[in-house]
């Protein structure tokens, strides 16, 4: 129909010229002179359409890939399972952090640095529930994609500034919780919060640089019996060198020295709280939600953003090394870890309750006014059941 069409409109252009070429004129030769024009018009439709038809091919041309990742993708792992538990994610982690959020922003006043960086954190875990509904409907249409190439784009820069971002507001929070017991005195000038601000701001730009160049390369390919993926598939171009320093830039600095860093934080946090614990004796508490954010920290590191950093940086080396197979089990495993890595945006709230005494103040009161709530009925139930009483003379 679209070729029909520019047939139509470009011949009609043609009779409109002859016509006004001939009204000018009353020798024949005149239309004679125009008829190369005539034939040079149709070799430029000719060659347009031949071009549209290259272009229009190549568009609908799909990627072939194996029958086993053929399998995995419209398996039910991937589209029963995984979108079953983005959804448990969503529904868990929507009210937590965004109670969350409501707390630092409105019922805090003294915005101390370790409020801020948590605040910051909750905002990037609502950011990427409020994406997951089109991963959600993306796996459960048997990974086909409807959105388009820009929505594509968008949700995967998505993921991994959400991931990245995570992890360096993580560092951050441990590296402030280190000057805050070691030196309690000293830090004072620099544990404030307009400083506090402009470290958030620079983590916000160093994800945002790491992921921006996502937003400039193909994510969508259209893969035959499958249909049109979305950062499921790779050609085997000039971009696949691009991926390999790309993810092997981010594994490093934006995974593994965060994770150096802040296992050394938490680990001398203990130590000093161990040593003062001797001397006095509410310092065991202390020590004690210590242990507890270390580990639910070192949980994240581990187990949500651990497997997929150390898949990129196994590929990038397999890549650079010139070393190939295993395609189809690293690419099932590497779904599988990022779909664990989306699990932290709830494991979050369990550093925001032992991280934050007005934090765990609301939660604890949420409790108790449904406790409050449930007493009356009860009470109400044993007056109704309860005999009546009366007194004779």
């Amino acid at each position: 129909m679209i070729i029909m069409a520019i047939k139509t409109i470009l011949f009609l252009v043609l009779i409109a010229h002859v016509r006004s070429v001939s009204s000018k004129g009353e020798e024949s030769f005149v239309i004679e002179e125009k008829r190369p024009t005539q034939q040079t018009l149709t070799e430029a439709l000719n060659s347009t359409l031949s071009n549209f038809t290259l272009i229009q091919k190549e568009l609908n041309t799909s990627l072939h890939i194996s029958d086993q990742a053929v399998e995995f993708l419209k398996g039910p792992l991937v589209t029963r399972f995984m979108p079953s538990f983005y959804i448990i994610i969503i529904l868990i982690s929507l009210p937590l952090n965004a109670l969350a959020l409501v707390t630092f922003t409105c019922r805090i006043r003294e915005k101390k640095p370790a409020v801020i960086y948590m605040s910051h954190l909750a905002c990037v875990d609502l950011l990427f529930a409020l994406l997951l509904p089109l991963k959600i409907h993306y796996q459960l249409n048997a990974s086909d994609w409807l959105f388009g190439e820009a929505a594509c784009r968008v949700l995967t820069a998505a993921y991994y500034c959400y991931m990245y971002c995570s992890i360096l507001l993580m560092m951050c929070m441990s590296v402030d919780r280190l000057l805050g017991v070691a030196l309690p005195i000293a830090s004072l000038t620099w544990r404030s919060t307009r400083k506090a601000s402009c470290v958030c701001v620079l983590v916000w730009l160093l994800a945002l640089a790491g992921t921006v160049p996502l937003l400039s390369m193909r994510q969508t390919f259209l893969i035959k019996n499958v249909g049109m993926t979305c950062h499921d598939a790779l050609e085997q171009d000039s971009t696949e060198q691009v991926y390999l320093y790309l993810f092997f830039i981010l594994s490093c600095l934006y995974f593994f020295v965060p994770l150096v860093i802040t296992l050394v934080s938490y680990s001398t946090i203990i130590y000093v709280l161990s040593v003062k614990s001797d001397r006095i004796s509410s310092s065991s508490s202390n020590r004690n939600r210590a242990v507890i954010m270390t580990a639910s920290v070192l949980t994240e590191f581990v187990v949500c953003f651990g497997p997929t950093n150390g898949i990129l940086l196994y590929h990038c080396i397999r890549l650079a090394t010139g070393i190939k197979g295993e395609g189809n089990s690293s690419y099932a495993s590497y779904m599988l870890a990022v779909c664990l890595g989306s699990a932290s945006v709830f494991l979050d709230p369990l550093l925001y309750y032992y991280g934050s005494s007005h934090y765990r103040k609301i939660i604890k009161s949420v409790l108790r006014r449904k406790k409050q709530k449930k007493q009356p009925h009860v009470t109400q139930l044993l007056l109704k059941t309860s005999p009546a009483v009366t007194c004779e003379t």
